[in-house]
């Protein structure tokens, strides 16, 4: 069953929703993969940030089918990734575990000359260190494509 798209107002109430969240460890292994898919020096460790968003995606406590069913959207529907912002406030430790947390930071309609009718949703992740000190961010948007209204 196809969640129902929200209206506009029920999209700004969902603005400020909290990601479950979880923890993520950046296992050796975990790492050597990504650096040997990304064709990166192994030596470089976790120092790219497409690890944040890895490790921040993994970690946010839902799946994207439940993300996207938030927003009345299933994977058939289409939503694409928009905009991807990573800060590293420190580097990133292997070995280290790190809580992820985040929340819904906006989302509104838009139409587009060529797109038509669409929904722009950004949130925002964080890996936080043991000490509770951030240590990096991932802000991000989902383009939830719609049907002309």
């Amino acid at each position: 069953m196809t969640p129902a798209v929200p209206d506009e107002a029920r999209l700004a109430e969902l603005v400020g929703t909290e990601f479950p969240g979880g923890e993520f460890t950046f296992e050796p292994w975990w790492v050597r993969l990504v650096n040997d898919c990304a064709l990166a020096d192994p030596a470089d460790e976790a120092g790219s940030p497409v690890f944040v968003f890895l490790a921040a995606t993994s970690a946010m406590g839902v799946s994207w089918e439940q993300l996207w069913s938030w927003f009345g959207a299933r994977e058939s529907d289409g939503p694409m990734a928009g905009e991807i912002h990573t800060e590293l406030r420190r580097p990133l430790r292997v070995g280290d575990t790190y809580a992820v947390r985040g929340r819904i930071e906006s989302a509104r309609r838009k139409r587009g000359a060529r797109t038509g009718v669409f929904d722009l949703v950004g949130y925002r992740l964080e890996l936080h260190e043991a000490s509770g000190e951030p240590a990096a961010s991932c802000t991000s948007s989902i383009i939830f494509p719609r049907e002309a209204r």
